[in-house]
């Protein structure tokens, strides 16, 4: 919480929006009314139509309070690309898909008029996502095609290659799994140098495994996503990634894979050992290899709560 305040004393929206995205759930109500509605100002000063959106979202989600036709009616009197766009996509975080599909094919017809060409990509990418939430993949693949056509011809390479990574990840949705690792596989070479890219080819990967119960080969995709994501703000993402197989494995009582693993997580991120020292014993205990108070003593030395609250999460599951 501290550290969302802070971001919002020094009116640095882009962090704002990143601390709420990743921390939201640690927040309790209170504290959560207080961080949305400072951000709520901030971003209404700055102009900054995302991080609006993001607090409109959390409001009508997590605290069941509607901010929607305040939006609404914000961005009919400013009536500019960036609000009408952010507006569009609230409509299909809260699950209104037609009504963000209407108002991103107006916007892609005013954008057309102005020959916006970076505004047109964007709302194709948008519109593709929907299609792929409806499971029309045919159509989502199309409007990502259109979208890279936009960004190659722009010279946005990192864009091209970003939107390849998801139209491989939307083909193994589609059933193509092999032609999507054959995809993802060619395009790893390309982004050797990016970090952001490599986490995302390497999530691609670790869900085609997961689907495929290869658990083996999904917990080696979610160390590589780790081990690239350090310190960025991918971290997270990779880490709920390691968590959901995780969960998935407790479930199915395979706790010798897990204990079998937590020694690779342990050696490639030194500063997490405790806890993968702490997920390896509940696993041992579960499997019936050591006793419940060896377990209780490297879950103890685990001192981060959230790190503790994830351990007793895991703990907890059962069939």
């Amino acid at each position: 919480m501290e550290e969302i305040l802070k971001a919002i004393e020094e009116k640095d929206c882009k962090k704002v929006a990143t601390l709420l995205y990743h921390r939201v759930d640690e927040l309790g109500d209170e504290e959560l009314k207080e961080a949305l509605e400072k951000a709520e100002k901030l971003a209404l000063e700055c102009g900054d139509f995302e991080l609006y959106k993001l607090t409109v979202y959390y409001f009508h989600e997590l605290l069941g309070v509607d901010k929607l036709s305040e939006f609404e009616k914000m961005a009919e009197e400013k009536d500019t690309f960036e609000i009408k766009f952010e507006l569009a996509d609230l409509y299909y975080l809260i699950g209104e898909l037609e009504k963000s599909l209407d108002l991103y094919r107006a916007l892609l017809e005013e954008e057309t008029e102005k020959g916006n060409k970076g505004n047109i990509a964007k709302i194709y990418y948008a519109m593709a996502l929907i299609h792929e939430e409806l499971q029309e993949y045919e159509k989502a693949i199309e409007l990502m095609e259109k979208a890279e056509e936009i960004h190659r011809e722009l010279g946005n390479k990192d864009e091209v290659l970003r939107i390849a990574i998801h139209k491989a990840y939307v083909l193994f949705e589609s059933g193509e799994t092999y032609e999507a690792k054959a995809m993802l596989a060619g395009l790893l070479p390309k982004v050797l140098d990016k970090s952001d890219l490599l986490v995302e080819i390497h999530l691609s990967f670790e869900e085609i495994f997961e689907e495929d119960e290869n658990y083996d080969a999904a917990l080696q995709e979610c160390l590589y996503a780790l081990v690239h994501a350090k310190g960025s703000d991918y971290e997270d993402i990779a880490f709920g990634s390691l968590m959901d197989v995780l969960w998935q494995l407790f479930l199915e009582d395979d706790f010798e894979t897990v204990y079998l693993h937590m020694d690779m997580f342990a050696k490639a991120l030194p500063e997490l050992a405790d806890f993968f020292e702490a997920v390896k014993a509940i696993a041992l205990y579960k499997d019936g290899k050591i006793e419940a108070e060896e377990a209780g003593k490297a879950i103890e030395s685990v001192k981060d709560p959230r790190l503790l609250d994830l351990l007793e999460f895991l703990g907890e599951a059962e069939m």
